[in-house]
C-alpha cells in the first residue's frame, strides 16, 4: 500500500522533471519535504490534505484517491486524452445558454472550455447570436476551464478583427504564444461587454476574465476566483492516486502577470448568485 511518502516524494521528483525551474517550484519542493517521513497508508483525507498544502504555491495541484485502482505509477508523461466528441455534443460546446434579455441584453453562458474544434460551432453561434444586441454580459461563473484555444476564440469575438497576443505560457523547454484569431472585417463585437464570475471559474475560465479584464475590454462582476494559473499532466503517482502535476504557467501579454494565488479580482465584488443583477445595474449607469 502507498504511504504518503511514496507519493510526495513521486511529485516532487515529476515537479522536477515537469516544472520550470525557479522560486516556485522550489516553494512546491519545500511543501512536500514536509512529508518525507510519513509512512501512513495514503488516504483521501491525506491526499486532500497534501493538495490543500500544495495550493499555497501552485492551485492546480490535485491528487485524486482512486481506491480501486490498480495501474502502476507513470514513467513517462502522458497527455490528456482527447474529448469525446459526442459528449461535447451533447453539451453543445459547454454553451449551456445563449438568449435576449427584455432589455435587449445578449446573456451567453460558457460552463467549459472544451477542444476548440469540437466548441468552436457552438460558441461561434452564441455569439453570432449577440450581434445587434444592446450589450452583451459572458457568464463564466460555473466554467472549469478547459484548452487555451477556446480561450482565444471567445476572446477573439470581443478584442477585435485582427489578431491580439493573448499570452505566452512557459515551460521547461520554449515560451508557446497565444493569440486570437484574424477575423472577417467587421465580424468582432463592439458592445459594452460584462464577465460574471465566482468561486467555481477556474483555470482556463479565470484565463478568459483576466485577459478581457487587462484589455479594459469587459468589466468583471462576481467574487474572487480560485486562482489557478498553472497548465497540468495527468501523472499516476500510485495505483490508488492520480496527480494534476504543474508543467507551465500563464503569462500575461499586457500584465507581464497572471492570476495565480491572488484570482481574478471583479471589479464590482458581489455574491455569485447576485451577479448578473448587479452587473445589468452597474452598466445601465
Amino acid at each position: 500500500m502507498a504511504t504518503v511518502r511514496d507519493v510526495t516524494v513521486r511529485l516532487a521528483t515529476w515537479l522536477d522533471r515537469l516544472m520550470p525551474a525557479g522560486d516556485r517550484r522550489d516553494s512546491l519542493g519545500a511543501v512536500l519535504a514536509r512529508y518525507a517521513a510519513d509512512e501512513r497508508p495514503v488516504t483521501a483525507e491525506l491526499c486532500a490534505e497534501v493538495e490543500h498544502a500544495a495550493w499555497t504555491v501552485s492551485r492546480h495541484v490535485a491528487l485524486i484517491f482512486e481506491p480501486d485502482g490498480t495501474a502502476p505509477p507513470d514513467v513517462e508523461a502522458r497527455q490528456w486524452p482527447p474529448q469525446d466528441p459526442a459528449a461535447v455534443q451533447a453539451r453543445a460546446g459547454s454553451v449551456s445558454q445563449a438568449r435576449r434579455l427584455a432589455d435587449g441584453t445578449a446573456l451567453i453562458r460558457i460552463d467549459g472550455l472544451d477542444e476548440v474544434g469540437l466548441a468552436q460551432p457552438y460558441v461561434d453561434a452564441a455569439f453570432t447570436l449577440a450581434r445587434g444586441a444592446r450589450r452583451l454580459v459572458l457568464d463564466l461563473r460555473a466554467n472549469g476551464g478547459g484548452d487555451p484555444a477556446t480561450v482565444a476564440l471567445i476572446a477573439g469575438w470581443l478584442l477585435g478583427d485582427e489578431a491580439v497576443q493573448l499570452s505566452e505560457v512557459v515551460d521547461r523547454e520554449r515560451r508557446r504564444q497565444w493569440w486570437t484569431p484574424d477575423r472577417p472585417p467587421g465580424s468582432a463585437l463592439r458592445q459594452e461587454a460584462c464577465v460574471l464570475v465566482s468561486r467555481a471559474t477556474f483555470s482556463s475560465g479565470e484565463a478568459l476574465a483576466y485577459h478581457l479584464q487587462a484589455r479594459e475590454r469587459a468589466y468583471v462582476v462576481g467574487e474572487v476566483t480560485p486562482g489557478a494559473a498553472d497548465h497540468v499532466l495527468p501523472i499516476r503517482l500510485a495505483p490508488t492516486v492520480l496527480a494534476h502535476v504543474p508543467r507551465a504557467h500563464v503569462v500575461d501579454a499586457v500584465t507581464g502577470k497572471n492570476w495565480e494565488g491572488t484570482g481574478v479580482v471583479p471589479d464590482l465584488r458581489v455574491a455569485a448568485g447576485d451577479a448578473l443583477e448587479a452587473a445589468l445595474t452597474a452598466m445601465d449607469k
